[in-house]
């Protein structure tokens, strides 16, 4: 007998499947125009173009899986991968949106490039606005705990792990400082149990860790709040001492990069206080 593949055109029709056709449209949309241009050059060109072409490519691919059907042979929790990444392309898109326009789109802007690097950036913020809007149709409504990383904890999750992947990208000049060391060792260990989190429910391990798992991660996310509480307090306090701003301060200014791990640090400190709150409900105060 042979295996007939099936075709389900839900995956299409439906709001997420219109949601996802647009982000694969526009994300195609702003990396060939901006590689019409051949000028993405320097670390960030680099990153926005991997943004588009990464996020093209695994949405198109989940579109296909769910197109024919497929997606229930892969051996992981499927509504856990798609949240996850629909949730991590949002915030890989916007930051490309702002980063893009900074760094290439120079002041008067009347050449044949500027104007492909201008579409181009609305291309990439109405992507993120697809992208943006999948994460709020497949968010799990409250007291639904199907799928872990589409509730608010979960979303939470891969948002910390991206911000601390964002604050690696502007370490620099910490060694040495035994406060500035110890921050670090609080992002990383952080990022770390976060990724962990994720991985694990996205390949459906999770059932075979013998302890309380809701509890446990109260738990982690009470650790990681009080960590980060010392590293908002750490960080600033041993990088501006006695430091003022240089005054030229150019794209790779030592000042401008401890003031960005600076705000980062803050914007998790606020996503895990929110994750802890939000898990506590989710586990302590059930809807009955």
């Amino acid at each position: 007998a042979m295996a007939v593949a099936t075709v389900n055109l839900r995956a299409l029709t439906s709001w997420v499947g219109i949601a996802r056709l647009f982000a694969v449209v526009l994300s195609c949309l702003a990396f060939s125009l901006v590689a019409s241009t051949g000028h993405f050059g320097a670390p960030y060109g680099t990153w926005c173009m991997f943004t588009w072409c990464f996020c093209f490519a695994v949405t198109l691919l989940v579109l296909l899986l769910e197109l024919l059907e497929l997606y229930p042979l892969l051996p992981l929790s499927w509504d856990d991968f798609t949240s996850a990444f629909s949730m991590l392309a949002a915030l890989m898109v916007f930051t490309s949106s702002v980063v893009f326009p900074a760094t290439f789109i120079s002041s008067p802007c009347s050449s044949n490039q500027c104007a492909r690097q201008a579409v181009a950036t609305t291309a990439s913020c109405l992507c993120f606005l697809a992208y943006a809007f999948e994460v709020g149709l497949t968010r799990a409504k409250p007291g639904d705990i199907s799928s872990f990383l589409s509730t608010v904890p979960g979303l939470l999750k891969v948002f910390e792990a991206y911000v601390a992947c964002l604050i690696f990208s502007l370490l620099d000049e910490y060694s040495g400082e035994p406060g500035l060391m110890w921050c670090v060792a609080v992002y990383s260990i952080c990022f770390i149990i976060t990724l962990l989190i994720i991985i694990f429910t996205i390949g459906r391990c999770l059932a075979y860790i013998p302890c309380p798992l809701d509890k446990m991660l109260v738990g982690y996310n009470f650790l990681a709040l009080l960590m980060y509480m010392t590293a908002t307090v750490v960080w600033p306090l041993y990088s501006f001492r006695g430091r003022s701003r240089p005054d030229p301060c150019g794209r790779n200014c030592g000042w401008n990069k401890h003031l960005g791990v600076t705000f980062l640090t803050i914007f998790n400190l606020i996503a895990y206080l929110v994750d802890l709150v939000y898990s506590t409900r989710m586990v302590f105060i059930r809807a009955p």
